[in-house]
């Protein structure tokens, strides 16, 4: 998850205390009313004296020639004081997927399950020490894909080969019933492992980033 602050919003005539989050691709707030801003439908982005103001393009209904609709350039204000123009930079200057994963040039990558071609693309960018199918002995990143219970419990066998500070990132699907995040927690927790972070691992799919426990390394 990304930053979250309490805030005031104002959109249109609407105005609401309540609770904005940054996340990896899209601002969200949620007050008397919710908004929800993906980073790809941003006009502008500006950082005013502590107001963070965005415009974006909503598709509204056209009453002449409904049902079309057409896109309207709309502004949301968010009120962060200090936190504005940190919000305003990460917007215009996101992290990479790799930088968000905390993997660095050369390191060692084990990827079980499959993967989109994009992710295996970015890897072979930072590193050549990409090992698909299996878990070297010397694996500091394991990447597993979980798009079912039946692949979410092979991390039983792949937390028994972590060891020291290897990381293990179980990759599942957003908005699924069959698979939550606290299916992949507690299977984690489960495996005695711990969990650190949690990152937008693309528009359709959620990383989870599991750890030893310090005293147990």
């Amino acid at each position: 998850m990304g930053a979250e602050l309490k805030c005031r919003a104002r959109f249109g005539k609407q105005s609401s205390e309540g609770r904005a989050l940054l996340e990896t691709n899209e601002v969200i707030f949620r007050g008397e009313f919710r908004l929800k801003i993906p980073f790809a439908q941003m006009k502008s982005v500006k950082a005013v004296d502590g107001e963070l103001r965005i415009a974006f393009a909503e598709r509204g209904k056209d009453r002449r020639s409904a049902p079309a609709r057409v896109p309207v350039l709309v502004v949301a204000v968010l009120e962060l004081g200090d936190q504005a123009e940190k919000w305003a930079h990460k917007i215009l200057h996101p992290k990479t997927r790799i930088e968000k994963l905390g993997i660095l040039p050369g390191a060692k990558v084990s990827v079980i399950g499959e993967f989109e071609k994009a992710f295996e693309r970015e890897l072979a960018e930072v590193t050549k020490a990409v090992t698909l199918g299996k878990v070297t002995s010397d694996a500091e990143w394991i990447f597993l894909s979980a798009e079912s219970p039946k692949q979410l419990r092979q991390s039983a066998q792949v937390a028994k080969a972590l060891k020291g500070t290897t990381a293990l990132w179980i990759v599942y699907p957003k908005g699924q019933k069959t698979i939550t995040e606290n299916d992949v927690i507690g299977m984690g927790r489960k495996n005695g492992l711990k969990d650190v972070k949690v990152v937008g691992f693309s528009a359709t799919h959620t990383a989870l980033k599991f750890v030893v426990p310090l005293a147990q390394r």
